[in-house]
């Protein structure tokens, strides 16, 4: 029989996990998705993710794919492998590829959302889902900070010191700031992203929304090309990958 590529994608709540990718001891998304789906084929299959989200991160739009010469209908797979997943990670769709899809090469562009909450009690139902700072925050000063991230740039100052990637320079295609009553929402789409780049991002943008920095910072921070430069790491419960499209 022929090998089959089969491309998921995937929900997950992963405040309780230590990450997408499979790591020795610990319980992760990508770990999950390995048992269910071999223990569905019986034999064990590799699901690859077109996004390794840290421990805490969430996603609405995860991109997974294995390969595979079992004859089961491609219909099946979605509801087959989530009768072995736990409750908080659930496969929304699977379909087949062409042979020549490219997990990560054929991306063009990917969305995260970052919460925060500023009322003054915590909110208890969503505490997972974002980042509690119990005080007001200038959301068009935020909005205005994040229009300067649009365009290609050198995100240096905004990777951790441990992304070891050769180029720093990304394409943000959007950039924006909206509030809700108590809720900001932060959207930032590109073509990919350094390592805690978009947490980088959030917590200079909290930064700039306490009045601490006026919004043209950014263009101060950019330049630098210096993590010590930009804010504080936001923490990973309000980071949400939205979508990722080919």
């Amino acid at each position: 029989m022929a090998i089959r590529k089969i491309k998921l994608t995937i929900q997950y709540d992963g405040s309780r996990y230590s990450g997408w990718q499979i790591q020795p001891g610990k319980r992760t998304i990508q770990g999950e998705l390995v048992d269910a789906l071999s223990n569905l084929v019986g034999v064990r299959t590799y699901v690859h993710g077109a996004s390794r989200t840290d421990a805490g991160v969430s996603a609405l739009g995860q991109v997974g794919l294995f390969e595979i010469d079992s004859p089961i209908p491609t219909e099946n797979f979605a509801g087959a492998i989530n009768d072995r997943l736990p409750p908080e990670i659930v496969v929304t769709s699977a379909e087949e590829v062409p042979s020549e899809f490219d997990l990560l090469g054929g991306v063009k562009s990917k969305l995260y959302r970052y919460t925060i909450y500023t009322g003054r009690y915590r909110p208890v139902l969503r505490l997972n889902q974002c980042w509690h700072i119990p005080k007001k925050l200038d959301a068009g000063a935020m909005n205005q900070a994040a229009q300067l991230l649009v365009g290609t740039n050198d995100f240096k100052s905004f990777a951790s010191a441990a992304d070891r990637r050769e180029s720093s320079v990304r394409t943000i295609f959007h950039s924006d700031v909206t509030a809700e009553d108590k809720w900001i929402y932060v959207n930032v789409e590109g073509d990919g992203f350094l390592y805690n780049m978009v947490r980088n991002v959030v917590g200079t943008l909290v930064e700039i929304g306490m009045g601490r920095w006026t919004p043209d910072k950014i263009d101060e921070i950019l330049e630098a090309k210096d993590r010590t430069a930009a804010g504080r790491l936001a923490p990973p419960e309000g980071l949400c990958l939205m979508w990722i499209k080919y």
